[in-house]
């Protein structure tokens, strides 16, 4: 066994004996879900941030970077600028609303304040997050199979299937608490990762003639006038999915106090910082690199990006080229880390909603600490399954199908969130109204290519579900009633 292979290996046996560990500090569902009200803000602030992070930043954007140049610049500036808002904006009042109607999950938070007495909200939200969680997970899967594809020569089948069978076992074990703990390791090894990396590609171009790093022309991808301002605008978009991730604002609703919101987010933003500039130079970077002949692929000598077959593999394939072999290893976990912190997330949010908002409330009697812990576990098994299944028969880049799910996620909660929190005259149709706003405008005008050209699905689902708030919240207020 390879150095690379026994840093990984070390890596994983971590990742799984918090997991086992964590089973002793998980006595009922407040435990899975939310770690009881027992973490501090640094292993928030870490766990927010890789959890926020997936496979979509350590391969999907330097990716996309790879092909596009600075157009990604773009993305970067308005995920930075969606993360600094959301910490500002949702966090505090956000903790504050869980704490006064004791709240596990977002859809019962607004259930709650709604005194939502139909079940609606409740239903409405579970059908949603898991829907779009499945197509999140599986993006994580994927990314994982390309990963160990790369590194260690397996197929990306079985690298999917591995990624997986870890993910799904340390979340069945330790909820909440596995997933926090392990986040804050795996946050600090994707930070690394993210700003290690794309220096030393940086070092080793300095010894070779190459074109500037920066290629300005790539900025607007060489569109001028609304062509430029609408691609521009499709990755400042990125930023307001933040707004309304269920698997990030629950960090929020998990902080033991409060006051330790202000100190988290600043930890927060000085990873979101360097950790976005870093994806995105290490695609701008690995462009020179491959220009000048520096990297190989499968033995062969890459001059051309075209000669890449995914170009999603580029970061791993950095990782080896650049790398003494343990170091490899550890920046390779990186990748991996960030799979696992984002796809654990999403598959416990999913199953707490499932567990806190759909079984416990139809299924007759009230359920028990032990037998919600139990369900909550089933249903991470079988959300876990489904999304193996996406990932297995789905063609999509990773980019591609974090961008569909973050939409969908974004604009269903995103609005009626900021509006719950900020405008008193919102109002359970209007929420009700948004959700189903965000979710299907999501649905339709990411299936219709004409569509797509002309505006991204986030930035269009995100600004309908707003209106659809404020608009049935208004028509509510004036007497009008709704089903």
């Amino acid at each position: 066994m390879g150095l690379t292979a026994v840093a990984f290996v070390v890596y994983l046996l971590f990742v799984l004996g918090v997991g086992v560990y964590s089973v002793r500090l998980t006595k009922d569902l407040k435990d899975f879900a939310l770690g009881g009200h027992r973490l501090g803000p640094w292993v928030i602030a870490f766990s927010e941030r890789a959890s926020g992070e997936s496979a979509w930043l350590i391969l999907g954007l330097p990716g996309a970077a790879l092909v596009a140049g600075l157009l990604e610049l773009w993305t970067v500036i308005g995920c930075v600028g969606g993360i600094m808002l959301s910490w500002l904006i949702i966090a505090s009042p956000l903790r504050r609303a869980t704490e006064k109607f004791g709240a596990l999950t977002l859809p019962e938070l607004f259930a709650r304040h709604f005194e939502d007495e139909s079940g609606t909200i409740r239903v409405l939200s579970a059908a949603i997050i898991t829907f779009f969680f499945m197509f999140y997970v599986a993006a994580q899967f994927s990314g994982a199979g390309k990963v160990l594809n790369v590194t260690f020569g397996i197929s990306e089948l079985q690298g999917m299937v591995l990624g997986a069978v870890i993910i799904v076992f340390y979340t069945l074990l330790g909820g909440f608490f596995a997933v926090a703990w392990t986040d804050l390791i795996q946050g600090i090894i994707m930070i690394g990762t993210l700003v290690i990396l794309p220096l030393v590609g940086w070092i080793k171009l300095a010894g070779v003639p190459h074109d500037p790093i920066a290629n300005w022309s790539t900025l607007f991808a060489g569109k001028e006038g609304v062509g430029a301002f609408i691609g521009a605008l499709g990755g400042l978009s990125w930023g307001l999915g933040y707004l309304g991730q269920p698997h990030l604002v629950v960090r929020y609703m998990a902080i033991d106090r409060t006051e330790h919101i202000a100190k988290s987010r600043w930890i927060a933003y000085s990873w979101a910082v360097p950790g976005f500039l870093g994806s995105l130079l290490i695609g701008l970077v690995g462009f020179q690199l491959i220009s000048t002949g520096q990297l190989q692929f499968n033995g062969a000598i890459l001059t051309s990006i075209d000669q890449l077959p995914d170009p999603e593999k580029l970061m791993p394939l950095m990782a080896q080229n650049l790398m003494p072999p343990l170091i490899a290893g550890i920046i390779i976990s990186g990748a991996i880390a960030a799979m696992m912190s984002t796809a654990d997330s999403q598959l416990l949010v999913s199953t707490t909603v499932l567990t806190e908002d759909f079984a416990r409330r139809y299924y007759g009697t009230e359920l028990t600490d032990r037998l919600s812990v139990f369900v909550g576990r089933l249903f991470t098994v079988i959300i876990g399954l489904f999304a193996f299944t996406i990932a297995l028969v789905n063609k999509d880049l990773v980019f591609e199908l974090v961008s569909y799910a973050w939409s969908g996620l974004g604009a269903s909660f995103g609005p009626a969130l900021i509006l719950t929190l900020w405008w008193k005259k919102t109002t359970r149709n209007g929420v009700v109204a948004g959700m189903v706003t965000g979710a299907l405008s999501t649905i339709i005008w990411a299936n219709v290519t004409a569509w797509q050209a002309l505006m991204t699905e986030r930035l269009v689902s995100f600004v309908l579900a707003f209106l659809a708030v404020v608009l049935v919240s208004w028509f509510d207020r004036k007497g009008h009633t709704y089903a």
